[in-house]
């Protein structure tokens, strides 16, 4: 497994509150549900090629 970035990510308080709510239901981390989120926007904008797509999460 590829060595993961560590980097600071400040959100508003209520955009924190809605993703807690939205990992929980699918139970995931706070932090699993970003990159989820992220790849998938990556995903479908074209952007994220190779082996990179692919997740258990998918």
């Amino acid at each position: 497994m590829a060595e993961k970035k560590r980097f600071l990510l400040r959100v508003d308080q209520k955009v924190y509150d809605a993703l807690e709510k939205w990992a929980g239901d699918e139970l995931r981390s706070v932090n699993a549900q970003i990159e989820l989120i992220i790849k998938k926007a990556l995903k479908d904008s074209g952007r994220l090629k190779g082996s990179e797509t692919s997740s258990k999460d998918d």
